[in-house]
């Protein structure tokens, strides 16, 4: 197989964690007799820096003209001013919304040597294994109007939460699909006690469940979840909801699988487009050190692999390497323990791209 797969390294810790997902990509490309190329572009941040705008056109083009899309992390201290007019977020939700990516997978699970990494109790979090959608087009993010203004009573500001029937439906559609290969349970969740636009979404969402018989749909509160996150995150299998409530929870649920570091994310069009991007941020507190946790960018690696390239075996692999230099002790600094091995951004990558070769 020969193809081209965009990186868009972004900011911070971005660049150290692409770099790594890049290089397990390679290995499996030399073990498996692919042929893949890393064309490189910026994005966020960087972007603004070098051209005035988080999101070029060049940029845009090459994802267009890619397989897939590697993504890092954007943003950071220096372009944070509230008042800016071009802002890094910019990028991420213009990529959105140019390439149609309106489903974002990110998993939870939570390897059974990180019970520790949690904060929560062992018996709560162990064999939590679950999925959030997280509607990516819609919602608060992309709502007009959405401005502030001031008048003689003050500052004031408005952002509009606005949703269609197609862009519901579409996503239900998809947690639905995602269920029938797990258990056979989603969760959806919504504030349809206050909001109109939440019992829109319950209405769509219970018709979408009447055409998938196969699966059970439930209604949650997004507070009620919130709480059931922390509380019993086991009776979860795929909890599907709209942008600013996936956002919210899938941060909250990162506690579960240990840190932030070990969760990756998939964003998918219709079709085999997707951009893939662990879910932490930035973080250019630790940029350049070395330190960050490269293995949420290499498991949204081993998601490029399944879910844009049709390469199960691959990112099979991938995973069992993961999952194999944690089984023996190796971890970066936010998920260490008493009895671990503690190595960085690159070893930890040498040491996964290595186990690809021998799987």
């Amino acid at each position: 197989m020969e193809a081209i797969i965009a990186v868009l390294p972004g900011d911070g810790i971005g660049v150290e964690v692409t770099a790594e997902a890049v290089k397990v990509l390679a290995a499996v490309a030399e073990h498996f007799g692919h042929r893949f190329s890393f064309p490189t572009a910026i994005v966020g941040g960087a972007a603004i820096d070098e051209t005035g705008t988080a999101l070029p056109d060049e940029t845009l083009n090459l994802c267009r003209h890619s397989a897939a899309i590697l993504f890092g992390a954007i943003g950071g201290p220096k372009w944070d001013d509230p008042r800016a007019a071009v802002r890094p977020e910019q990028g991420l939700l213009a990529l959105r919304k140019g390439l149609g990516l309106y489903a974002n997978l990110r998993p939870v699970k939570l390897s059974a040597g990180l019970v520790a990494s949690s904060t929560l109790k062992p018996e709560v979090v162990s064999g939590v294994d679950l999925i959030v959608v997280r509607e990516l087009t819609g919602g608060l993010y992309f709502g007009q109007p959405s401005r502030r203004w001031t008048d003689d009573s003050g500052r004031k500001a408005v952002d509009t939460l606005i949703y269609s029937e197609h862009e519901v439906e579409r996503v239900v559609q998809v947690a639905c699909d995602l269920a029938r290969g797990r258990r056979k349970k989603v969760t959806s969740v919504d504030k349809q006690n206050v909001l109109s636009s939440s019992r829109l979404w319950r209405e769509i969402a219970t018709e979408v469940g009447a055409r998938n018989p196969d699966v059970v749909v439930e209604h949650m509160l997004v507070d009620t979840c919130a709480m059931q996150l922390v509380r019993d995150p086991c009776q979860f299998d795929v909890i599907v909801t709209e942008n600013m409530f996936g956002d919210i929870l899938t941060d909250e649920a990162s506690v579960l699988a240990g840190s932030m570091g070990m969760l990756p994310s998939a964003s998918l069009a219709d079709g085999k487009l997707g951009m893939y991007e662990p879910i932490h941020g930035s973080a250019p507190q630790i940029a350049g050190q070395n330190v960050a946790n490269p293995i949420a960018a290499i498991l949204s690696a081993a998601m490029l692999l399944r879910l844009s390239l049709d390469c199960p075996a691959e990112a099979d692999a991938v995973e069992r390497a993961v999952q194999q230099v944690l089984d023996e002790g190796y971890r970066t600094a936010d998920i260490q323990s008493a009895d671990t091995k503690v190595v960085g951004t690159c070893e930890m990558g040498d040491l996964i791209a290595s186990r690809i070769a021998r799987s």
